[in-house]
């Protein structure tokens, strides 16, 4: 099973493997390696992909793009409304609030959710991987922008699973360029941090990070985020050319949805030509509205007029991500003396006025080292084979961080007079990480988790987890308290892992329950670190006393917003997505049964007319010529939309008739030079029997009855032979053969094989003659004694080195690369960060 790393990007996705010779990006069914985000639904199947965007003009309502900005949001999201205006497909509102989009499908209105569209999408990524590696695909990381929040990460995971993949991990696109580029870094330093800077600006937004590389480690500093890309430069072009239509051309274009599509993909086309260009540069468009062709002109200089309040967006976004970064030496503040380089990656990244801000902010030149379109899912393949258990890797550490800053509420509110709101991961905060909070209290109580006042998001609340607590000892203790443990895992999801009552008393219990634990408590019990909510005690209060106390510890249930509900919800889309899948493999195979029809008509007419035509008689021509033209208009008449079996049938009929003329016409081509293969083997064993009569030394070890009996196969077989060529000669080319180029064939070999055994025999070997034995004596002994050296111990006798030089209890291993082979027997060693396998160390915390 192979592994793949899906670089998720808002207009185009990119696949890569993992295989034992390193990273390879994987090209679609048009042998293409980028696959355009699009998924388009029509009366019979659906479009993914390439097809997808290649319908967009024809299939304008039902052609779903740009929905990466929807995933995982409400339709009442002011960045919802924002995208809304652009789009020529309708969004309507799911019953669980999220965006959807209304499709003409099958000859039906259908509502289909965002996640279920992403979730086609990673449908089409899985069939291109396994059509490629001939395997089948499951696990894979996919990538998502540093700034999705936890609702959007959550959809892409349920997109995942809906579409029949194992996501081992979200990875941030930022994290993901990092790891592609520091994986194969071996001048890492050792004992210092080398920060790096990337920004990274596709499509539809504009990341820039500071990341601190030493020897097989990475961590990531800081980062800052913009809402901007590529399609806001096309924008500039589209709203420029827009006004200048109407008025020179008097063409209202935003009114005409299939106009503003069209001129939106010639814009990208003048945006990357003025990346290389800096003269001014034409547009024209034939046909564009009303029968009108329209042209137009833009200069680099101009467009960077234009697009001056994007670029100022720019420069913002890499100022405040060396502003972010935390001091490194010394506590001083990183500047940008001490970036030693900056990588530009994504598509938008090849704009010279970004490269010109890129240099004028961070005081170099941008380097382009990596990939820029394949940089982020060659990163994502590297952290699936680290995390698979069929690869071996070295080991590399890396270490993430959470963008937002995270609070938890208590609720209800015990005391008033007390906070009952908490920080409980602060912004670019390690992750994965831990926290357990200690709450004393002993009855029911929800876990409120949301996103600080700053963060971009109209919807602040992540979710709201319940802890049932039911206590097990009817006399309470003021120490009795709730260890809850709080994560952000690998994914970079929130959630609330666990529930712990801890209750305290003088005298044993009575009885064990399942799931407890029973300990004695010490005077250093506790984390020095832990957080501690509500009833906090009175230190005056603490009894002195120093006699032992029985601590017994209960894990509650922990009611999850999103848990058992999203299973089932998964599990019913993904038979939904299956059921389609089989609706487009059948429908693709109808549409390839119709077309095979079709191509069989027109390729027999024309043959028929041309090389075909001295091959069948004037009836036989006459009859298939009436059989195609009826085809033709059976497939355009009661044809047209039939099931597959119906043009399996029809075509069967057609070779019925036709096959006989071709089969005719591959005889008449391939029998000329049989009948001269043929005509060779007879004259050279022709020859041969001639030279063993006239006594040939090469043939003098023959026997005479062999040479005879081929003598007598030969005859009969040229007999044969002038017989077919007679009637062959005489067969006019319109009728079947008498002798089929197979039947000769086998009657060539068969004599060939026997005329081989008798020419070909190998000449005995010569005898051989063995020297006379020598009657004298040996000096000093008998005739056959050997003289064996003398062993001592001084000079031992060396013995051949067959044992291995290694020391005992070591094992000698190949040097292994940075990736070695899938299938390895060995089991998966995890790297020693805590960061690598999710699993990073938990932290106590009191709350006061």
């Amino acid at each position: 099973m192979s592994v793949i790393g899906i670089d998720f990007g808002n207009e185009n996705c990119f696949i890569a493997v993992a295989r034992a010779g390193g990273i390879e990006t994987i090209a679609n069914e048009y042998s293409q390696r980028v696959t355009p985000s699009y998924v388009a639904f029509g009366e019979r199947q659906r479009d993914l992909g390439v097809s997808a965007k290649n319908k967009q003009n024809t299939n304008l309502k039902s052609t779903i793009y740009g929905f990466k900005r929807f995933v995982g949001r409400k339709i009442q999201d002011p960045a919802v409304d924002q995208e809304r205006a652009h789009l020529p497909y309708q969004l309507i509102e799911m019953p669980d609030g999220e965006v959807g989009v209304s499709v003409r499908y099958c000859n039906q209105e259908k509502q289909f959710s965002s996640r279920q569209i992403t979730a086609m999408l990673f449908t089409k990524l899985k069939i291109i991987a396994e059509a490629a590696l001939k395997i089948k695909v499951c696990d894979c990381v996919i990538s998502v922008p540093l700034f999705f929040n936890d609702a959007e990460r959550r959809a892409v995971l349920d997109a995942a699973r809906i579409g029949g993949l194992n996501c081992l991990k979200l990875m941030n696109e930022t994290t993901a360029v990092a790891l592609s580029y520091g994986f194969y870094k071996n001048d890492l330093p050792e004992d210092k941090m080398r920060l790096i800077a990337f920004v990274d600006m596709g499509h539809s937004a504009l990341q820039a990070s500071i990341v601190g590389f030493s020897k097989d480690k990475l961590k990531m500093l800081s980062c800052e985020t913009g809402i901007i890309g590529g399609r806001d430069f096309d924008q500039v072009l589209v709203d420029y050319f827009s006004d200048d239509f109407k008025i020179r051309y008097k063409l209202d274009v935003k009114s005409n949805k299939r106009a503003l599509i069209r001129l939106y993909t010639e814009c990208e086309k003048l945006k990357k030509q003025m990346s290389s260009i800096a003269l001014e540069l034409p547009l024209n468009i034939e046909c564009f509205m009303e029968d009108k062709d329209v042209s137009g002109k833009m200069s680099r200089d101009t467009f960077e007029e234009l697009a001056a309040p994007f670029l100022e967006k720019v420069e913002s976004v890499l100022e405040k991500a060396i502003e972010n970064c935390p001091p490194v030496v010394e506590g001083k503040p990183v500047t940008p003396k001490d970036i030693e380089s900056v990588e530009i990656v994504g598509g938008s990244s090849r704009i010279p006025a970004v490269k010109a801000l890129v240099k004028k902010v961070f005081g170099r030149e941008p380097s382009t080292t990596l990939n820029a379109d394949e940089a982020v899912s060659r990163g994502c393949a590297l952290q699936c084979a680290m995390l698979s258990p069929t690869f071996k890797v070295k080991d590399f550490s890396l270490t993430d961080l959470q963008p937002y800053p995270i609070m938890v509420r208590i609720m209800p509110q015990v005391n008033a007079n007390k906070p009952n709101e908490y920080d409980v991961f602060p912004r670019f905060h390690q992750a994965p990480f831990s926290r357990v909070l200690s709450i004393y209290r002993r009855e029911p109580f929800t876990v409120e988790a949301f996103y600080r006042d700053e963060t971009p998001f109209a919807d602040k609340r992540i979710g709201v987890f319940s802890v049932d607590v039911k206590p097990t000892n009817p006399e309470p203790s003021e120490d009795d308290k709730v260890k809850v443990k709080v994560r952000i895992n690998l994914h970079g999801v929130f959630s609330v892992v666990s529930a712990t009552l801890i209750e305290k008393s003088d005298e044993p219990p009575k009885e064990m329950e399942a799931g407890e634990t029973d300990q004695r408590q010490n005077d250093n019990t506790g984390a020095p670190t832990e957080m501690e909510t509500d009833q906090l005690k009175d230190p005056k209060e603490k009894d002195a006393a120093t006699t032992k106390r029985r601590t017994k510890q209960t894990e509650m249930p922990v009611g999850a917003p999103f848990a058992t509900k999203a299973q089932a919800e998964v599990t019913n889309l993904y038979n939904i997505e299956q059921g389609m899948v089989v609706a487009d493999i059948t429908e693709q195979e109808r549409q390839d049964a119709k077309n095979a029809v079709e191509e069989y008509v027109y390729d027999m007419r024309d043959k028929l007319a041309d090389k075909l035509a001295m091959y069948s008689a004037e009836e036989e021509r006459g009859k298939l010529s009436v059989e195609l033209r009826e085809t033709e208009d059976w497939l355009y008449g009661d044809g047209e939309d039939l099931d597959k079996k119906a043009y399996i049938e029809r075509l069967d009929r057609l070779h019925s008739l036709g096959q006989p003329i071709v089969e005719r016409y591959r005889e008449a081509q391939q029998r000329p030079r049989v009948l001269e293969d043929i005509g060779a083997l007879l004259n050279r064993v022709r020859k041969g029997v001639a030279a063993y009569r006239a006594g040939d030394e090469n043939y003098a070890h023959l026997a005479l009855d062999d040479i005879n009996r081929l003598d007598g196969q030969l005859t009969t077989k040229q007999s044969w032979f002038d017989e077919v060529v007679g009637k062959l000669n005489n067969t006019p080319p319109h009728c079947p053969p008498p002798v089929f180029v197979t039947q000769l064939r086998e009657e060539s070999a068969a004599f060939d094989r026997m005329a081989s055994q008798v020419l070909n025999k190998p000449k005995p070997a010569p005898p051989v003659v063995e020297p006379p034995k020598s009657t004298s004596p040996t000096p000093g002994g008998k005739k056959d004694d050997k003289v064996e050296p003398m062993n001592t111990d001084d000079n031992p006798v060396p013995q051949p080195n067959t044992a291995d030089n290694s020391k005992p209890g070591q094992s000698q291993q190949k040097p292994q690369g940075p990736l070695s082979g899938a299938g390895t027997d060995e089991p998966k060693q995890a790297p020693p960060s805590s960061s690598q396998n999710g699993n990073a160390a938990d932290t106590n915390m009191e709350i006061e």
